[in-house]
């Protein structure tokens, strides 16, 4: 019984760490920690979209950090690295804390939805899906759905090529629940291989989405990729805005 308390409790303070740097370096990024015993202490990866954020001016940073894992979770001796993501757009976490980001600063949570859904897939996933419940709409909860291209929804090939990620958002209404679910090309079997014609881009197509990375890149922390983010979403065509038109 010992041995499951400790399990129990390692995944407690594991949850709690989590939310702690979700929050704590959200500038930077944050998507996912590896932590692992060594002889000399623990050894705590940060997986981050803008590695200077989290180290910090001549490392001020990632000393703060260091005495903060020490104090208040209890790490003996961390010693932190940071890797950075070279594909945001295919880490289900990122996207879902700008999904949240999104929603908070007041965009429509379905246009919101659609980019994220576009530059997932622009960005060479093999499939996506994104859901979204809560109190959408009105005093009712409610959710949607929405998905693009191939991804397994269960057994072993979900699990090795499925990148999943929750988060909550805080609105007046209540909490809203985002849900993203990726499957990477990089990681899939023969069978869930997409078939058929493939629909070559434009050269526009090609130079707009590289202008938009670009500008993404130029962005020093993440709350002005939230706010090129938002912008662009202004000028997306969506169906509803249509149907708005002709009633």
């Amino acid at each position: 019984m010992t041995a499951v308390k400790n399990v129990i409790k390692d995944n407690y303070n594991m949850m709690l760490l989590k939310d702690y740097l979700r929050e704590a370096i959200k500038e930077a990024g944050f998507s996912h920690v590896e932590i692992s015993k060594t002889p000399t202490g623990t050894r705590v990866v940060l997986h981050v979209t803008r590695p200077g954020i989290v180290i910090g001016r001549k490392g001020s940073g990632i000393r703060d950090l260091t005495e903060k894992l020490e104090k208040d979770f209890g790490l003996k001796s961390p010693q932190i690295a940071v890797n950075e993501i070279s594909q945001p757009e295919l880490t289900s976490s990122v996207m879902c804390n700008r999904v949240a980001s999104l929603i908070q600063r007041g965009t429509a949570f379905r246009r919101a939805t659609m980019w994220t859904l576009q530059q997932i897939m622009n960005a060479g996933a093999m499939g996506v899906q994104i859901t979204l419940s809560g109190k959408l709409r009105g005093d009712r909860s409610s959710f949607e759905k929405h998905s693009a291209g191939i991804l397994p929804r269960a057994g072993h090939q979900a699990q090795i090529i499925v990148d999943e990620d929750i988060t909550h958002i805080p609105t007046a209404m209540g909490y809203i629940g985002v849900r993203i679910r990726i499957a990477k090309k990089d990681r899939f079997i023969p069978e869930f291989e997409l078939k058929g014609v493939k629909e070559e881009k434009t050269l526009a197509q090609r130079q707009k989405e590289e202008a938009d990375a670009a500008a993404l890149l130029q962005a020093r922390t993440e709350s002005e990729a939230v706010k090129i983010i938002a912008e662009k979403i202004e000028n997306l065509d969506l169906m509803e805005d249509v149907e708005e038109k002709l009633k």
